[in-house]
């Protein structure tokens, strides 16, 4: 990798609030960060290696806040039978998806979803793994797949009671492991959190035990709060409190915290989140899928909760997710005036505001000083690209581009459409198509 990159004749995009394009600039990475932005003219390219970018977009790495790499497993994979709801779906689909995984089966999923985020631009994911019978050193086979490829991930472990007492004490134990190790050896391009499922599939007794592990090793959880009904339902019957109000009474939020999907939330759960500093991940896309409603994110964004977009594994392409986020925003709304605000600053705020917190530096904005994680788009706008018209180009229009450039950290992973890696990307789909199929069998004999 150089120590130093100049990015010229390229147009700069970023739609952080204010959205800003520049013209005419260029942009120079020294270290591996966005040492520079100003006029061509201003920076000399004084023997830096150039590289000229023809008119191309250049916007800020995407980030994925909420995802399942293992899921990669589950495209074309019917369930044992058809669900009836969002319980069915995880009894009949996932949870018998997740217990067919060995360790080489968690490397060899992750690895063609992370090269599908490259192709899409998106530079860091947060990722929220299970594999109830391949625990212990399931982190490590995924991270050893994000090192390879060069991206950013954020992982964990998914602690649940539903396969008993062993798998819940050993999901504690990957996750606290891993964290030393993080915590250890930090490495730039992987980060920690401490996973828990959801608070219909976890005890008291577990609740306890993973927060005083998640607190021994100073972290916040990645948790699904609220996906479902059923998620509430459950909560109150068994223990008498809604969800934000159980895992609030465990000690479980807080700024280092994620609750994802958000779904069906109470104005005083949200007012729990936002006095607690966490942050709330919305996935739109899983969350039609599943039909177990639309998340009231502008509700959440009113209260100062930071919130922020992720795809649930459902797409690697984060400006798909985006554009149905705002038409089921304007569903949910009854009105074609909502959804772009919210669901861009869910993107481009809130996503780098999550990230940046997790790593303790600035990630995901084109600013100097920041981590040099960029997305290069060819997409020839057909109306004036400003300041104000940004937004909705990025709505509307920009989806029919096509990333042709991903750098992270200054070290560029794709050019022209060309993966720049020690990765044989055939092999690579050959390894996952055998390791799939020897899931599909133990998935079926499942039945």
């Amino acid at each position: 990798m150089p120590s130093s990159l100049l990015l010229v004749n390229g147009l700069l995009a970023d739609p952080a609030t204010p959205p800003r394009v520049l013209t005419d600039h260029a942009l120079l990475i020294q270290d591996g960060r966005i040492a520079k932005i100003a006029s061509r003219s201003s920076i000399p390219a004084n023997g830096v290696p150039t590289m000229d970018l023809g008119g191309k977009l250049v916007l800020p790495g995407f980030i994925n806040a909420h995802t399942h790499l293992y899921s990669t497993f589950a495209c074309g994979l019917a369930p044992a039978e058809p669900a009836a709801d969002f319980l069915g779906i995880l009894q009949h689909l996932w949870w018998r998806l997740d217990k067919a995984l060995t360790l080489e089966d968690c490397y060899h999923s992750a690895l063609p979803a992370l090269l599908a985020a490259i192709r899409s631009g998106t530079t860091t994911l947060i990722d929220h793994h299970a594999s109830p019978c391949a625990v212990r050193g399931s982190l490590d086979a995924i991270a050893r797949a994000v090192l390879q490829t060069g991206l950013r991930a954020c992982l964990c472990y998914e602690v649940s009671d539903r396969d008993g007492m062993e798998a819940a004490r050993l999901g504690i134990e990957e996750n606290q492991d891993f964290l030393r190790r993080c915590r250890g050896t930090p490495h730039d391009r992987i980060r920690g959190l401490f996973g828990l499922h959801a608070s219909f599939t976890l005890s008291g007794s577990t609740l306890e035990a993973a927060g005083a592990a998640a607190k021994e090793t100073q972290s916040g959880v990645h948790i699904h709060v609220a996906e479902s009904e059923a998620d509430q339902r459950i909560t109150r019957e068994r223990h008498g409190v809604r969800v934000v109000e159980r895992l609030h009474r465990f000690g479980l939020l807080g700024r280092g915290s994620i609750a994802a999907h958000c779904v069906h939330l109470s104005d005083a759960e949200r007012e729990h989140l936002a006095a607690t500093g966490t942050m709330v991940v919305h996935n739109p896309q899983s969350n039609l899928n599943n039909a177990v409603g639309i998340a009231d994110i502008g509700a959440c964004q009113k209260r100062g909760i930071t919130v922020g977009l992720g795809t649930d594994a459902m797409t690697a392409d984060m400006l798909e997710e985006l554009r149905t986020g705002v038409w089921s925003q304007r569903h949910k709304q009854g009105t074609p005036s909502a959804g772009v605000p919210e669901l861009t600053s869910a993107l481009w705020s809130g996503n780098p505001a999550i990230v940046s917190r997790l790593w303790g530096t600035d990630l995901g904005t084109l600013r100097e000083g920041a981590m040099a994680d960029i997305a290069i788009v060819e997409y020839a706008p057909p109306t004036p690209l400003t300041d104000e018209s940004l937004l909705g180009h990025l709505v509307f229009g920009a989806m029919g581009g096509r990333v042709v450039t991903t750098i992270v950290g200054g070290e560029i992973l794709m050019k022209d459409g060309t993966l720049l890696l020690d990765i044989d990307e055939t092999e690579v789909m050959d390894h996952a198509q055998e390791s799939a199929r020897r899931v599909w069998s133990r998935f079926t004999l499942s039945t």
